[in-house]
C-alpha cells in the first residue's frame, strides 16, 4: 500500500518542486468517498432493499433524499479548497533539536469562508485552519529539526472532509522552501582562553559611531544632525548624541583549538560562543578549515557565523 501511494503520488504530481503561488482547481484537488462515507453508502443500500422488500413509498423519498444530500456534500467539500491560492513564505532559522516553522500563505479569494483544512507532512506533523472569506492567512506548519543543515518542508498534503465527512478531498504540495538549521548550543562554558588578556565585557567607552550612549550638552561647532531634537521638543535645554565604539582584544573562535573533539561536538561549542561572544558585545571571528570570518559584531555578523557553522561539511550553500 505504501509503494502503491508513493507511485499514484510521483503520477499525480508530475513535478518535484514547485516556487510562486499555487492555485488549487479540479486538475489538482482529488476527491474520494472517506470511510463513513464508504459506511454511508452501505447504510442507503440497505435501506433500499428494504423499501424494495416492503414496498414503502416514504422509505424510498428518505433514501433518495439521502442520497442526494451525500451528492450535495461532495461538492461542498470539493468548493472548500477550490480556487484556495496557496505560495511559500519565509523561514527563519532555528537550532537542532527546536521546531522549524515553515510559513505558508493562504488566500481566499472567493465570498465562501473555507473551513476544517488540514495541512500535513509524510511524518504526521500537521497542522487545522480555517480560511476567512477574501482573507489571506498566514499559517506556520511545525516541523521538528534534528540536524544541522538545510531542512526541506518536503512534499506536503492539503486536505478536507468538510462539511459532513463523507468525502476526503486532497491535493499536494511541495515548494522550493526551506529552514536553515544551526548546531544545537553546547552547554553554557567559558569563552576561549586567548581572550582573557582582553576586555571580555565589551566595554564601549570609546567615541565612535557605533552605539548610542547617551546625551551631553550642546557645545558650539556639534554637528547639527547631532542635535537630540526630540528633547528639546519637549522643552528641555539643547542636548548632542554621543556615541561609542567597542574596544577591548580581538577574540578568535578557532576550529582548530578544538582538535580533542568530535566534529559535531567542536559545531555545537563554537555556535555556543558565537551566541555568548555576541550577546557580550564582543568583537570576534570565527576560523573553520574552509575558511574564516574576520573579527565583527552585530546580528548580520552572527547570522553569518552560524550559517557557517550550521553547513560545515555538507556540501550545501
Amino acid at each position: 500500500m505504501l509503494s502503491f501511494r508513493q507511485k499514484f503520488r510521483n503520477w499525480a504530481f508530475r513535478r518535484t518542486t514547485e516556487s510562486g503561488t499555487v492555485v488549487l482547481n479540479q486538475r489538482r484537488i482529488y476527491i474520494v468517498p472517506s470511510r463513513q462515507g464508504l459506511g454511508f453508502a452501505g447504510v442507503l443500500v440497505l435501506m433500499l432493499l428494504g423499501d424494495i422488500n416492503y414496498g414503502l413509498s416514504l422509505g424510498y423519498a428518505l433514501t433518495f433524499l439521502l442520497a442526494a444530500a451525500s451528492g450535495m456534500s461532495m461538492l461542498h467539500t470539493f468548493r472548500n479548497m477550490a480556487r484556495i491560492e496557496i505560495r511559500a513564505g519565509r523561514n527563519l532559522p532555528v537550532f537542532a533539536g527546536d521546531n522549524a516553522h515553515f510559513l505558508f500563505h493562504f488566500a481566499n479569494p472567493t465570498p465562501f469562508a473555507r473551513y476544517r483544512l488540514h495541512l500535513h507532512d509524510d511524518a504526521g506533523h500537521g497542522t487545522v485552519f480555517d480560511l476567512p472569506a477574501r482573507s489571506d492567512s498566514a499559517i506556520q506548519l511545525a516541523i521538528p529539526a534534528r540536524q544541522r543543515g538545510w531542512l526541506d518542508s518536503g512534499q506536503l498534503t492539503l486536505y478536507s472532509e468538510f462539511p459532513l465527512g463523507l468525502f476526503h478531498a486532497w491535493t499536494y504540495l511541495h515548494f522550493d522552501t526551506r529552514c536553515l538549521v544551526y548546531p544545537q548550543p553546547a552547554a553554557p562554558q567559558l569563552l576561549p582562553e586567548q581572550a582573557a588578556a582582553g576586555d571580555l565585557t565589551g566595554t564601549r567607552s570609546a567615541q565612535g559611531d557605533e552605539d548610542f550612549s547617551g546625551l551631553r550638552n550642546y557645545v558650539s561647532g556639534d554637528s547639527l544632525p547631532r542635535i537630540a531634537w526630540k528633547t528639546l521638543a519637549r522643552e528641555q535645554e539643547l542636548q548632542v548624541k554621543q556615541f561609542s565604539a567597542l574596544q577591548g582584544n580581538k577574540l578568535w573562535l578557532d576550529w582548530h583549538a578544538l582538535s580533542q573533539l568530535a566534529v559535531e561536538h567542536r559545531l555545537q561549542l563554537l555556535t555556543r560562543w558565537v551566541l555568548d561572544a555576541e550577546q557580550a558585545g564582543l568583537r570576534y571571528g570565527l576560523r573553520l578549515p574552509d575558511g574564516e570570518t574576520g573579527p565583527d559584531h552585530g546580528a548580520a555578523h552572527s547570522s553569518e557565523c552560524l550559517r557557517r557553522l550550521a553547513l560545515f561539511g555538507t556540501g550545501q550553500a
